[in-house]
This record gives structure tokens, sequence and C-alpha cells, in this order.
């Protein structure tokens, strides 16, 4: 019964000084800072730009996530049967960096719509699942087994460091200058990302033997297997409930609660803090109580901070008090389920499946999100903002039922891997 072992003397900051991983995660760190910064900044530009109302901005946040319900899967498929996935996450980024750029261009030249945000951040989307779907065979080729863990909580820190640096640096140049200039430091950092990883050098999992690959291999391998199945479906109905939640809530603090663009950059930024001391107690976590239980924690210190969004009211310090503490505490939780939820994943999933089935993931994570979104627009202008929000958040809470069923809070550690323990995981359900 081998297993992966937590090894609490084994420093994360080790992986820095391995060139691959260094490389790897330097591109990830870079280009997390620009998405945090479009992660405003669009939005902004649409609200004070281009008048948007609540319909418009559920449209918007569609337009970029509807590549993950249609994509995620056959992307996965195609994935696995390449050689190099590398190569193909370079050209996402100079993509991305294209589409992104075009918008201060267009706004340059006075020609910037609500159809251009609609086509830029589609064109994003579509690039983005496949730099996903191609990720964790990257990862799986410069970080071992056993240091699953440890990457994922590196890679956590950095996507917590850039939910500081960029809303707060996001909304300063919004409110300083524009939307569309912030965005042009969006569309550099992507640039930046595909050139560190074309340094790096690493062999990545051989791709799936000829005839195999099929698109329905990943979804057939969850369905199989109770406890992923069980996971992917909490996380569905999160990520769904908390889209309702994010994608009217700078319309809600702009115009409901009179936040200015860098206040909303500032309560933004604390979603990171939060997330950076998540980064660092998830693998402490991890080894006290194991990873299931890691995971049901995280569902809970995600989702039950943000009921205190659309409890906001009253005088500007104590909205302001609300959506911080609302924020910090949803920051911490869910870098606690991102790490050990990834890792979990990661340790489970054969190699020779690795894309499928995280193009199932993806689905169940982003696909059901541009759902969210237009749910979130038509219920905004059906029943309000403050309404909607109280659905979104009351539904994220709940979603942790999906897991609490599972056999997630009897896993203590990481499985080595599928192929080899797969009478066991029956056996215990997993």
């Amino acid at each position: 019964m081998g297993r992966v072992g937590l090894r609490a003397g084994r420093r994360r900051g080790g992986l820095l000084r391995q060139r691959g991983f260094r490389l790897y995660w330097s591109a990830q760190s870079i280009s997390l800072v620009g998405d945090e910064i479009s992660y405003l900044a669009v939005p902004l530009a649409a609200v004070l730009l281009l008048d948007a109302g609540a319909a418009e901005m559920g449209w918007l946040t569609a337009a970029e996530l509807l590549p993950s319900l249609l994509l995620s899967i056959p992307g996965g498929a195609w994935a696995d049967r390449q050689t190099n996935r590398r190569r193909a996450m370079i050209v996402a980024d100079i993509g991305r960096f294209a589409a992104i750029a075009s918008l201060p261009l267009a706004y340059a030249w006075g020609t910037l719509t609500m159809a251009h945000l609609y086509a830029a951040a589609f064109t994003v989307g579509v690039l983005t699942v496949l730099f996903r779907v191609c990720n964790h065979h990257v990862y799986a080729s410069v970080v071992t087994a056993d240091r699953y863990v440890d990457g994922n909580a590196l890679l956590s820190g950095s996507r917590s460091v850039a939910a500081v640096a960029g809303p707060s640096t996001g909304g300063a140049l919004v409110q300083a200058l524009s939307a569309p200039f912030a965005l042009l430091m969006d569309a550099i950092t992507y640039l930046v990302s595909a050139v560190c990883l074309g340094r790096i050098r690493t062999r990545e999992a051989p791709p799936a033997p000829r005839g195999e690959g099929g698109l329905a291999d990943g979804l057939r391998w969850v369905t199989a297997h109770r406890t992923p199945a069980l996971l992917l479906a909490g996380v569905a109905m999160l990520s769904l409930c908390q889209t309702l939640t994010t994608t009217l809530f700078v319309l809600y603090g702009t115009t409901e609660l009179g936040l200015t663009p860098g206040t909303m950059g500032a309560v933004f930024a604390v979603f990171g803090l939060g997330g950076l001391a998540g980064a660092y107690a998830a693998p402490r976590v991890v080894r006290r109580i194991g990873i299931g239980p890691a995971i049901v924690t995280g569902f809970l210190g995600f989702s039950l901070p943000l009921l205190l969004v659309p409890l906001a009211g009253g005088p500007a310090a104590l909205v302001i008090t609300a959506l911080v503490a609302a924020h910090l505490g949803a920051g911490c939780g869910v870098a606690v389920l991102d790490i050990s939820a990834n890792s979990y994943l990661i340790a489970v999933i054969p190699p020779t499946l690795r894309s499928r089935v995280m193009g199932v993931v993806q689905t169940a994570n982003f696909g059901v999100r541009p759902i969210g979104a237009v749910l979130a627009g038509t219920l905004g202008s059906a029943l309000g903002l403050r309404p909607t929000l109280w659905i979104g958040t009351a539904g994220a809470v709940l979603s942790v039922l999906w897991v609490a069923v599972s056999a997630l809070p009897r896993v203590r550690e990481l499985p080595e891997n599928t192929a080899r323990r797969r009478d066991e995981h029956e056996e215990a359900g997993v």
C-alpha cells in the first residue's frame, strides 16, 4: 500500500531551486497578476465607459467563460494526444496578448464597444481553455509526486499575491487613468509568461496510445469513481453559485454601496491576503487532518464568509468592514480548497487520462460559470442585486453537502496513482 508521503521536513522553497519549476512558477505568477488586473478593469470598462447594466455584465462574464463549458472536454482529449503541451500553452499566451491588447487600441481610436469586449472576452476564454487542459501535464513534468501539495501551495501563494497586487493596481490605474490602459499591463504579462514557458526543458508524459483519447474517456473515468465524481459535483455547484456573486459584485459595489474604483480594488486585494494565509496554512492543514478533511474545510472556509456580501449595509465603514471580512475569509478558504483538491486530483488521475479528466474538471469548475453569469444577469434584473447575491451565497454554502457524503472526509493521504490502486479505491468507495 504505497502512499505519497507528505513530508513536513521538506521546504517548499526548495522547489524554486529547480530550474524547470522556477520557470513554470514564474510564468504562472506574472500571468496571474495580469489576470487580476483585467478581472477588475474589464467590468469597470463596461460599467464606467459603456454604461453596462446587470444583463450586459452577465453576458460579458458569460462570453469569457462559455468556452470552458463548450471546449474543456474536447480540448482535454486533444491535449492527451499531443507530445508537446507546453508549446500549446505558449501559443495560448501569445493569442491572449493579442486579444487583450486590442482593447486599449480600440479605446485610443474611439471605437471600443460592448461587442468588442464580448469578442475579446470570448477569445481569451478559448485560449485559456487550451492553456488549462495542457497545464497539468507540464506541472506534473516539473514537480515530483511527493511535492504536489508543496508545489500547489507555492502556486496558490502566487495567485494570492496577484490577487493583492492586481486589483489594487488595476483599481488605482482605472481611477487615475482609464480601464483600457490597465488592460495593457495585462496583455504584456502574457508575453512574459510565454517567454518563461519557452525556456523550460522537461519531458512530459507520453501521449495517449493510438486508438485512445476519445472525448468520453475522461467523463467515463469520473463517473466510475464515486469520490472524484462527488467532489466535482460540489465544485460545480460552488462555482455556479459563486459566479452569481462575482458577476454582480462590481455593479453592486459601485451603484448600491457607493464604492469608488480604488476602494473596490482594495477590497479585492484583501481576498489575496486571505489567499496568502491559506496558501501558507494549507500544507500544514493537510498534514494535520488529512487531504480529504482539508478539502471539506476549504469548501466551508470559502463559502461561509461570502454571506457577509449581501449583509453589507449601513455606514461606509461598516460596509467596508463586512466586505473586507468576507474577502479575507473566502480568500483563505479557497486557497486551502484549491491546493488540497488539485493535489488530490493530480495524484488520483492516471497520467494517460490526465488532460481528458482535467477537461471534465475544468467543465465542472469553469464551464458552469457562464450559466451562473447569465443567471446573475437575469435574476439581478428581475429580483434586484441583493436578493440575487443571497441566492448565490446560500447555494455556495450548501455545496459542501456533495463532498460530505463522499469518502473524502475519511481520505487522509494522497494515493500514489490510480492505475496501481484501483482495487483499493473501489473498496474504499474512492
